[in-house]
This record gives structure tokens, C-alpha cells and sequence, in this order.
């Protein structure tokens, strides 16, 4: 034992200047302490912030008596280093901090001190015996803090320690730093609550501290954009923010503020500031063979033990994984089993430069191994993504073959197409089957120009097959001959494509043409290809305006699909089953179609797809229409929740016409525009026909602001005219086209506008009845009543009415006439007052007209800007709720939300619909906005 002790190891680390205030911190720490624990462990990794922790909370801590407990905190500090292994040394410099603690009685700890300076110093638990004898004399509490505990490694010391924390007097509070859990019984004092645990995903910094330390603390005055950036990059990391700031600090002050962007896309593990640390701070601290491991995982996102083992050739993978986890070795676990990790972002980069700089050569061996493993393990995307990291193109073009078909099946094809698109172009085209799925993937895209050319490639070969007994040659790759099943099964794959090219391109003879050739191939048994052609067909015939054929084929599609046991497709060729039936006029028995297969689902389990989003999005739509605008609202939320990280587009658009009517409703006219010009330019050329187009809609709201101009303007941009050729695919836009003629002639009396609107009114309404779409026959009535009644022709408007009435009543209904305002309204009330039937339909509709009136007053009062601040609201939201909104915000789906913050998918629903609640809004984006009228959010 060294005669003198250093006395700067017992001193408390000064406070640093401009700290980041942490609270919800400090109250954790003083909890455990008011809990009367034992001990608190702040375990996390290199700079994290565990010692500034520490030291700021030691500085709140009153030396006064506490109120409710009249005991005063004395503070005790050992900054321990490898010389501190030594057991005797540890226990004279342990004894030491106890003796330096002002305002306890100088006898402490003299005894303990006198044993370990004898010439043949006591068992380590006698020294410990006399010291808790000492410290249970004490009135005062004392706290002890040992940091950087992670230096010490004898089994003597952590034994030592143990002894202490069994028989820890009520005036002792232990406190350890550490970047490395210690050899102590944690479960135990975890079970027991005498534990207080502060990790690294609790010091990490959430946007708003990152904020307050890039701006306040560093002076970077950086834009929000910027800082979410870098808070994301750094994932929170402390000492990674402060390393990003002062590389920043350089650029600004030789460039300035210019291409601050790209500076923090650029900002990785590779920057010579985070290199430096990482690597002199962590990985060569590390032995050489967890070195060796770090490397070889290096190229992995997310492992596992046996995926570790694949790659490093050992058995030790899993015990290697929580070697690194206990040493918070800047290792993030992603499951509560910790069965898989995945290393942090920056440390990641740091390794991969690493293992560039030194195994370069192994590089491609290492992901060739990852994706055997993924394969074997039937993970068919991560084992394509390593295949392609490992240039084994070939490999990667087999795996794709393979996944093509489920992937498809899971509506996944947009995420397969990347990568096919990766591989080289020749060895695309010597794979017919590969580029069948390649023509399919792109025209899901919305490319269905370049998925001419693959469709191409297949044919030709298909062509080839069919006319030459020998190998085809397309480009310089020779392809292997395919036998007799192989053949008709591929010949089926490029009708069907075929037949999904074309009703994307609106050919609809092409679409029943090529379907009809892959029905012509199916066997009996070949339920799903027979599903696919069936639905195909049951697009053309929508597209075309046969909805008896369209319905009796789309049915037909979903028996198959029932045979073939694909729930997905199930659910979305329901959805397209209950859009043809609510054209027909069938709302009763269209939302009974949706509330069976929510059953159907919930009784399978399968409630929380994601796919049944668009359940409850044709519900909300059928309820609004009802007006039942409760119901709706409901399903149109529970939609989104499960339905936002679709990445199907036409489930979004449908989404924004449902969000639009109920804005309508609510006489947000200028929301509606701006989601449907959002939606619009989202829109591409699709299978699903676009009966609805989003442009015409538009038109409509303009209308209703009385913006003719602008509708005028659609109306020449579309090239519309009165004597068209009438097809269902324009139907909407034509009935459009008649209420801007009618608007035209209520603004200037133009008789030839009326005349107009009248002639393509009847042409409409006789197209049809013919073809038996109610939905659409009683639009046309109301709008002939509409310009009956613009005219003055009240007999013939109200004829008009009462029959459009007389259709809509059986199927109940509302917004079809609520919608078209106070015209509307003062034929209604013509109509009751005259006496005539439906007196019950009829004070049904007029006392929504009122229930609409008042909810509208109440809206504008509610909606107008607000100058508040947070405190506003009635329940503020939390610190952690501040955060999901702020993610939401950028833009971020709930999945990566999840991800950011470390939480689970749920609790992150939990959380936005908190916020939905104390926001008093139904959606993200009424979130957002309320918060940045509320100030709760900065505009942007």
C-alpha cells in the first residue's frame, strides 16, 4: 500500500460551465436516495455523461437537513483507476473518501484505516466490519460515489464490495459510474428494490437537450432540420454531439453556414474526431480477440449469435454478444430476450473503416457468409442485401427468383425491385422469370413504360422456347431450358403481368385479353395465379363501367384467394370488392362485407395487420357517408395507425379522400386542397382505376369557395366538352364538368351554360342507369335537381329531388345531399313544407344541416391561430410525448419512431394517441399543426 494517497482522486469533479440542464435526470437519482436504496448504478459507455451526471447532481444535493427526514447529505468521491485492483489499495483509498467527507466525526473510518496500515493487514471483511460499525454511528447520510468502476477487475475488490452492500448501514448510499456492469449481485438488489439504474438509453440526449447543447452551449445556431439530423446521426451519444460541434465549429469558420447539410450527412464513425476518440477511448481498450469480433461482425445491421458464428468461424457468438452488451460496448440490443444487437451507428462506422484499412480481402467472404446464414435461417431480404454487398451477383439473382413470389404476395415488391435493379442488366435479361417479376415490381412503381421491356425479355425468350429445341441466347448469357411445367408456369406469370401491364395503361381489352389467356393455362388447383387473373379482369370490367361483371369477377378472385388460404389479399381484394358495391349503392351490405372480415381477422389473430387498414378506411368512409361522422372519425384514426407505414399508394390516396370529406364537412376547404395537392403528386398510373381522379376533386373544392377561374381553367387543362364520348373512367369528371357549367350560369346567367350542364346531365344519368351504378344515378339526380333549382324551376327540381331521395333512403344516405350546401338545403325545406314523402328521410337530412352549421361556428372558433404556449393545454404533454410529436413532425413513420427512441411499436401508438387526445385532434397531421399553433412546436 503506497504510503501517501493522492488526494485528487477524493475530490468531486467541478460542475462544467453551461451545462445541459437534465431534471427528469436529477429526480431519478433523488428518488432512489428518498426510496432509501442502496445503491445507484450509472452504467453506459464511453461518453455518455455519467460523471457530469453525477457531479451536477451531488451540486443539488442541500447539505441542509432535509425537511421530511432531518438527515444531511455528506458526499464522498473516489475517481478510481487500474492501480485501485490492488484490494488494499482500493479499501485505503475507500476509507480515505469516507474520511474526507466535511462534517462527520474524525473517528470514522480510524480504526479500518489503522488495520490496513498494520505490517500484516486483516481479511478485507474485517477492515469493512469496523468501518459500517463507524458509519452506523452516524447521524448524517452519507453518499459514497465511485467512479469509473469499469478500471477495476480483481474478483477480490467486487467481493469486497458485495460484503459492503450486504450489510450497507441506512446511513450509507453507494453510487457507481461505470462504463461496464460490475461483478455485483444486480438481480438481486433489482428484485429487492434497493437498486436505482440510469443506462445509456435513458443519458442519451433527446432532441431537445441535443438542441439546447448545439445552439446554447456551442453557439452553432443551427436549424431544426440540422439538429434532428445530427441528434439522429449521433443517436444521443453526448461526447458524439460534442465531437460533431467542434468539427462544426471548424467547417462554419472556413466556410460558414454553406453546405452545413452536407457536412452532417457526411459526419460519421470515419471523422478523424470520432475516430480518434473511439478508437483510443474504446477499441483499444478492448482484448485482441474481442477486437478480432468487432471487425468480423463489423459488416452485420443486427446479429445474433449464430449469425456471429457464420461469420467469425467460433461457437462462441451469443456469449461473446453479452460480453459486449454487460461491457456497454456501444452495442444497442433490439429485443427484451437480448437475442439480437446491433452496434451504435457511429461505433459501426468506425469498425467498418476499420476493417477496410485492414482486411479489405475479407470483406466479400464476410457478407457471403452472412447471407448463407439469412438464407438458411429463411430471412430472403437480408440475404440478398449481403449477397449484392459481396458483388456475387449471380447468387443474389437466385435468391430473387426465389423471394420474388412472396414478396409479392406480402406487397412488397417496391422493396424487391431494388434490388434487381442493383444487379447487371444482362444477367437480368437471361432470367425470364426474373424479368416477369421485374416487369410486375415496376408497373407497382409506377414505371410501367420501362416494364414494357422486361415484359419483353420474358416473351421473347417464352417465344424462343416454344420454337427452338435447343438453349435460347439472349444478350452474351446462355439460359438454361425449363421442362414442360416450368414453362406453362412462367407463360401464365407473363399473361398475368401482361394483363396488370394493360390496366395500368387503360387498356382494357389488352387486360381481359391476356387474363383470359392465363385462365386458359391454370390447372384446377392453381388458386392464387387463378386469383390474380380473376381480379385483373375485375379491374377491367370496373374500369370499363360493368360492375355486375366487375363484382361477379372480383368475388370469383376472393374465393380463390379463400382456397389458397392469402389472407393479404383477401383483405385488399375485399376492399376493391366493397368500392364496386358502394358504387352499385349497396352501403349496408358493403360495411356489413367490411365488419365480417375485421371479425374474421380478429378471430385469426390477424386484427393488427397492417393490411386491414384499409378495412377501416372503407368503414369510415361508409359512416361518414351514413352520417355517422363519430364512427367515422374512429375508423378513419384506426386506419391510419395501422395503415401509415404503408407504402402503397393508392391505400394512401384513399386515405386522403376519406381525411378530405370529413374536412369538407368541417368547412376546411383550404386543408382539403392542400392534402389533395399533396396526394396528387404522389399519384402515378396504377391497375386500381382511378374512378375518383384527384384533380377533379380539387376542382370541386375550389367550386365551393367560388374560385370559377380557377375550375374554368381545369376544365380546358382536361379537354372537356359536353358532346364527349361518355366511359365510367370520366364519369367524374364529367358530373364535375356539369357543376362548373351550373356554377358558370349562377355567376354570369349565361344561358348556354345551363343548357350545357342540363344536356350532359341527362347523357350521364341515361349511362348510368344503364349501367346499374346507383352511387353515381343519385349524384346525377341531385345535381339535376341543383341546376333545376339555379334555373327556378322548383317543380322539376323538386321532382328531381324526391326521386334521388327515394333511391338513397334504403341505403341511408346523408352527405351526398348535405354536401351540396344551402341550395340544397332550401329545396329540402320546400319539400317538407309542401308535404311530400319521405317527411321522416327528409327532417332527417335538414337537422343535419343544422347539426353541421353549428359544428362549423364551433370549429372557426376553435381553429383560429392561437398565440398560447405550451401551458396551454389542459394536460401538458409529457417530456417523452414532446418527443414522438417532434418525430412526427420530420415525418417519421411509428416504426421508425420505435427505433429512434428504443421503445416498442405499441408504446409508441400509446404515446401518439396521448398526444391525439390532449391536442383534441383525429390525426398526424392535425397534430402538428395544432402544436405549432399552440407553440408547443416551432413553425416551420
Amino acid at each position: 500500500m503506497p504510503e501517501t494517497l493522492l488526494q485528487t482522486k477524493l475530490y468531486v469533479p467541478p460542475s462544467r460551465p453551461n451545462l445541459v440542464p437534465r431534471p427528469h435526470l436529477i429526480e431519478r437519482l433523488n428518488r432512489g436516495l428518498q426510496l432509501g436504496q442502496k445503491l445507484t448504478l450509472i452504467s453506459a459507455p464511453a461518453g455518455f455523461g455519467k460523471t457530469t451526471l453525477v457531479s451536477e447532481w451531488i451540486g443539488s444535493l442541500s447539505f441542509d437537513a432535509a425537511k421530511e427526514n432531518r438527515i444531511a447529505n455528506r458526499i464522498a468521491w473516489l475517481s478510481l483507476d487500474e492501480g485501485d485492483n490492488d484490494p488494499a489499495r482500493f479499501l485505503a483509498y475507500f476509507v480515505a473518501a469516507l474520511g474526507h467527507v466535511e462534517g462527520i466525526d474524525i473517528t470514522v473510518g480510524k480504526g479500518a484505516s489503522s488495520m490496513l496500515q498494520s505490517p500484516q493487514p486483516p481479511p478485507a471483511e474485517d477492515v469493512l466490519t469496523s468501518l459500517i460499525n463507524d458509519i452506523a454511528a452516524v447521524s448524517d447520510r452519507i453518499i459514497l460515489v465511485l467512479d469509473d468502476y469499469h478500471l477495476i477487475t480483481s474478483p477480490a475488490v467486487d467481493e469486497a464490495l458485495v460484503f459492503l452492500l450486504e450489510h450497507l448501514p441506512r446511513q450509507l448510499h453507494l453510487v457507481i459510474a461505470t462504463r461496464d456492469d460490475p461483478q455485483l449481485p444486480l438481480a438481486r438488489l433489482r428484485a429487492r428494490w434497493q437498486l436505482t439504474e440510469t443506462r445509456a438509453a435513458e443519458l442519451r440526449f433527446s432532441a431537445a437537450e441535443a438542441a439546447h447543447f448545439l445552439n446554447q452551449v456551442m453557439g452553432l445556431n443551427l436549424s431544426e432540420s440540422h439538429i434532428s439530423a445530427l441528434e439522429a446521426r449521433t443517436e444521443g451519444w453526448i461526447a458524439g454531439l460534442q465531437l460533431a460541434a467542434l468539427a462544426l465549429h471548424g467547417h462554419i469558420s472556413v466556410q460558414g453556414h454553406e453546405d452545413v447539410t452536407g457536412f452532417i450527412k457526411s459526419f460519421s464513425g470515419s471523422h478523424h474526431f470520432v475516430l480518434d476518440y473511439l478508437i483510443e477511448e474504446v477499441l483499444d481498450q478492448q482484448s485482441t480477440s474481442v477486437q478480432r469480433f468487432l471487425l468480423q461482425t463489423a459488416v452485420l445491421e443486427r446479429m445474433t449469435g449464430s449469425l456471429c458464428d457464420a461469420l467469425t468461424g467460433q461457437d462462441s457468438g451469443q456469449a461473446t454478444l453479452e460480453l459486449l452488451d454487460h461491457a456497454n460496448l456501444f452495442i444497442v440490443p433490439l429485443d427484451n430476450e437480448r437475442l439480437w444487437y446491433r452496434y451504435h451507428h457511429l461505433f459501426a462506422d468506425l469498425l467498418r473503416q476499420r476493417l477496410r484499412q485492414i482486411h479489405l480481402e475479407q470483406i466479400p467472404t464476410l457478407h457471403s457468409r452472412a447471407s448463407d446464414w439469412y438464407e438458411q435461417n429463411d430471412l430472403p431480404s437480408a440475404a440478398i442485401h449481403h449477397a449484392l454487398a459481396a458483388e456475387d451477383f449471380e447468387r443474389a439473382a437466385d435468391l430473387a427468383e426465389l423471394a420474388w413470389r412472396a414478396m409479392d404476395m406480402g406487397y412488397k415488391s417496391v422493396a424487391w425491385l431494388g434490388w434487381v435493379k442493383a444487379l447487371p442488366d444482362e444477367l437480368v435479361r437471361a432470367r425470364p422469370a426474373l424479368s416477369t417479376g421485374y416487369g410486375w415490381a415496376l408497373v407497382d412503381s409506377g414505371e410501367p413504360e420501362a416494364a414494357e421491356y422486361r415484359l419483353r425479355d420474358a416473351e421473347r425468350w417464352l417465344d424462343s422456347m416454344a420454337s427452338v429445341n435447343e438453349q435460347p441466347e439472349i444478350s452474351t448469357v446462355k439460359i438454361v431450358a425449363l421442362d414442360e411445367e416450368e414453362f406453362r408456369s412462367l407463360s401464365i406469370s407473363v399473361a398475368n403481368a401482361r394483363a396488370y401491364l394493360c390496366q395500368a395503361l387503360g387498356d382494357v381489352p389488352g387486360t381481359v385479353k391476356y387474363a383470359q389467356r392465363a385462365l386458359d393455362l391454370l390447372l384446377e388447383d392453381d388458386y392464387f395465379e387463378r386469383g390474380l387473373s380473376a381480379i385483373l379482369l375485375g379491374f377491367a370490367y370496373w374500369a370499363s363501367g360493368d360492375l355486375d361483371a366487375a363484382y361477379k369477377a372480383v368475388t370469383n378472385a376472393i374465393s380463390n384467394m379463400q382456397m389458397a388460404g392469402k389472407i393479404l389479399h383477401i383483405i385488399s381484394f375485399t376492399s376493391y370488392l366493397a368500392d364496386i358495391m358502394t358504387a352499385q349503392g349497396r352501403l349496408y351490405e358493403t360495411a356489413r362485407t367490411y365488419l365480417q372480415l375485421l371479425e374474421i381477422a380478429t378471430e385469426q389473430g390477424e386484427a393488427e395487420l397492417q393490411e386491414t387498414a384499409v378495412l377501416h378506411l372503407g368503414l369510415s368512409e361508409i359512416y361518414h357517408e351514413q352520417g355517422d361522422l363519430q364512427s367515422a372519425r374512429r375508423h378513419l384514426l384506426r386506419s391510419e395507425e395501422l395503415g401509415e407505414q404503408a407504402t402503397f399508394p393508392p391505400w394512401y390516396r384513399h386515405w386522403v379522400l376519406a381525411q378530405t370529406r370529413i374536412k369538407m364537412a368541417q368547412g376546411n376547404l383550404d386543408g382539403v386542397i392542400k392534402m389533395l395537392n399533396e396526394a396528387e403528386s404522389l399519384y402515378y398510373k396504377h391497375p386500381i382505376p382511378d374512378v375518383r381522379p384527384l384533380t377533379a376533386l380539387i376542382t370541386r373544392a375550389w367550386l365551393t369557395q367560388g374560385r370559377l377561374t380557377k375550375a374554368l381553367g381545369w376544365v380546358r387543362e382536361r379537354g372537356l366538352f359536353i358532346n364527349d364520348d361518355l366511359s365510367y373512367l370520366r364519369e367524374f369528371e364529367h358530373v364535375t364538368l356539369a357543376r362548373v357549367l351550373i356554377a358558370q350560369y349562377k355567376r354570369g346567367g349565361v344561358d348556354d351554360s345551363i343548357h350545357e350542364a342540363m344536356e350532359i346531365v341527362d347523357r350521364l344519368l341515361v349511362a348510368a342507369e344503364e349501367g346499374r351504378r346507383m352511387g353515381s344515378i343519385i349524384e346525377i339526380l341531385v345535381l339535376q335537381a341543383l341546376a333545376y333549382e339555379a334555373q327556378g324551376k322548383i317543380p322539376s327540381a323538386l321532382m328531381a329531388l324526391e326521386r334521388a331521395l327515394t333511391l338513397a333512403e334504403p341505403e341511408g344516405y346523408v352527405r351526398i345531399f348535405v354536401d351540396e350546401g344551402q341550395p340544397m338545403e332550401g329545396l329540402l325545406v320546400r319539400m317538407k313544407d309542401e308535404g311530400g314523402r319521405m317527411k321522416e328521410y327528409v327532417d332527417r337530412l335538414l337537422t343535419t344541416f343544422k347539426g353541421q352549421k353549428d359544428a362549423q361556428r364551433l370549429d372557426s372558433v376553435q381553429d383560429k391561430p392561437l398565440s398560447l404556449n405550451p401551458q396551454s393545454l389542459v394536460e401538458p404533454l409529457s417530456e417523452r410525448e414532446l418527443e414522438v410529436l417532434q418525430l412526427i413532425a420530420e415525418g417519421l413513420t411509428n416504426r421508425e419512431i420505435a427505433e429512434r427512441l428504443f421503445l416498442s411499436l405499441n408504446t409508441i401508438k400509446v404515446h401518439s394517441r396521448n398526444i391525439y387526445g390532449k391536442l383534441g385532434v383525429n390525426s398526424r397531421t392535425q397534430a402538428v399543426n395544432r402544436a405549432r399553433d399552440l407553440g408547443v412546436l416551432p413553425r416551420s
